[in-house]
């Protein structure tokens, strides 16, 4: 046998019959003997509302198999229906303190580990606004070498170490292709309750390779999705040449008792060191009844090369490298909190702003952020004065760090169309007011202000100069440079 199809194992891949079963049995036999899988082309699989998640272990190709994954009744919401898992198994390991951007551990490793290190002690990401909250544990992953070298920063000064836990990184990359998968939405209430029955991926050095999803049968209320296709807790996973869809937006009440969005995604990263996204398409990128499709939390480098999508958000936090190049990206733009380099390069964007640093954590990115050869639509040209970058930090408000703005901010070669701003406008703002027309004397906790903007050849369509802000308060030690 030179690969395993689920019909040897009972599928009959007519769309009625529930085959879950046999593709589990399918692929646990696949892992044992260290074999592929592979399925018919013409074959429909029908995923009903059993709990059962089978386990990838080896290669798959689904070809152009088509998957139906039934959501409207289901015994367990949470069970993802395909889990591509490593064959090591996690281990402890003994770290008592880090400090940041820390470059060795005295440790020495059998083999290069995915590290997740927290200090449930200390809570950081404390939310302000509509969904506020209480914040989560100091958490940091990165990648530990043989030699005891770590790769990627740590963020954060650790007195104190809850947990610290290394998973082996496969030699190996595993290979998921093809494969047609409609999602039969669910019909739960409006709540807080995230379905996960898609594709989870805990295996570092993994690759998707064209993967389509839809999604059908969306009513007037439903539960939100975590992500079809959700990495989580791994190192170096690249999803490429992918079909997503955007999700229908709900509203709920939020921990402030006001009508909120539920945010629902078809991608989602939960910390993963070096997260791509490449070649990856959706349709419909400026409807605004779909929510945005990419979310990421706790990551360290992500990158997005030739990619058409509705949003791409770095939600609690991305580190190192956060680049956005060769892309179109639609309504609900560009989101990020975190540090490092964020870059955006050849990019059309559709967005409020060009750059939301997300107000709900403080509005932070500490680091640089560079934008080259781009064109900017802001709200499709559906907006009074845009302001490129969005950040929104009143002072009031410990998120348990220090929030600072874009340290430095080059532009170079970007046009804004603002064709439809008043004609009483003073035109484009680098910035949003952070501050509601005040300064930051006296604040509890100061929003730290940008260095240095330099601009050059910033172009609009209504050829008014831009400025810094319409609050220059908060940026009057900032040095501003502008040059045709």
């Amino acid at each position: 046998m030179k690969f395993v199809n689920y019909e040897d194992f009972g599928a009959l891949g007519d769309g009625e019959t529930d085959d879950m079963e046999a593709i589990c049995a399918a692929h646990a036999y696949a892992n044992k003997h260290g074999l592929p899988v592979k399925t018919k082309p013409d074959a429909t699989y029908y995923i009903g509302a059993k709990a059962l998640t089978a386990v990838i272990e080896t290669d798959v190709d689904w070809s152009t198999s088509r998957f139906t994954i039934d959501d409207t009744v289901v015994e367990n919401n949470k069970m993802p229906c395909f889990h591509v898992k490593s064959v090591h198994q996690p281990f402890e390991l003994e770290i008592s303190s880090l400090t940041r951007d820390q470059k060795h551990l005295e440790l020495t490793l059998e083999e290069d580990c995915y590290v997740i290190v927290a200090n449930a002690n200390v809570k950081r990401f404390i939310r302000y606004g509509l969904n506020q909250n209480n914040g989560t544990a100091q958490t940091d992953c990165f990648i530990l070498k043989q030699d005891g070298s770590v790769d990627a920063p740590i963020d954060w000064d650790y007195e104190e170490i809850t947990q610290a836990e290394a998973r082996p990184i496969d030699k190996t990359v595993l290979k998921i292709s093809g494969g047609i998968f409609t999602t039969i939405a669910n019909r739960g209430e409006s709540k807080y309750d995230y379905y996960g029955r898609g594709i989870d991926i805990t295996r570092s050095n993994t690759w998707v390779d064209g993967v389509v999803h839809y999604i059908a049968g969306e009513i007037g209320h439903g539960s939100p999705y975590r992500g079809f296709l959700n990495a989580m807790c791994c190192a170096n996973v690249t999803i490429q040449n992918c079909f997503v869809s955007g999700h229908k937006i709900y509203t709920t009440i939020g921990a402030a008792g006001e009508p909120v969005m539920m945010g629902s995604y078809d991608v989602h990263a939960n910390s993963v060191v070096n997260f791509a996204l490449v070649n990856c398409r959706m349709n419909n990128i400026t409807d605004r009844t779909r929510w945005g499709v990419v979310a990421s939390n706790f990551c360290k480098n992500i990158t997005v090369e030739n990619c058409v999508i509705s949003r791409i958000d770095a939600h609690m936090g991305v580190s190192g490298i956060y680049s956005i190049k060769d892309s179109s990206i639609g309504w609900q733009g560009i989101k990020a909190i975190g540090r490092g380099l964020l870059t955006i390069d050849n990019v059309v964007s559709y967005g409020n702003s060009l750059v939301e640093l997300r107000a709900d954590y403080g509005s932070t990115w500490e680091g640089d952020v560079i934008i080259r050869d781009t064109k900017w639509i802001p709200s499709e040209g559906d907006v009074g004065t845009p302001a490129l970058i969005s950040a929104r930090n009143h002072g009031m408000h410990d998120f348990g760090y220090t929030c600072y703005m874009p340290g430095n901010v080059e532009i170079s070669n970007l046009h804004v169309d603002d064709s439809v701003i008043p004609e009483d406008s003073k035109g484009l703002y680098l910035f949003s007011d952070p501050c509601d027309n005040q300064s930051y004397e006296g604040r509890p906790y100061p929003y730290v202000t940008c260095k240095k903007v330099i601009s050059r050849n910033l172009t609009t369509a209504s050829g008014k100069r831009p400025e810094i802000s319409r609050n220059p308060a908060p940026f009057s030690q900032t040095e501003y440079m502008i040059s045709d």
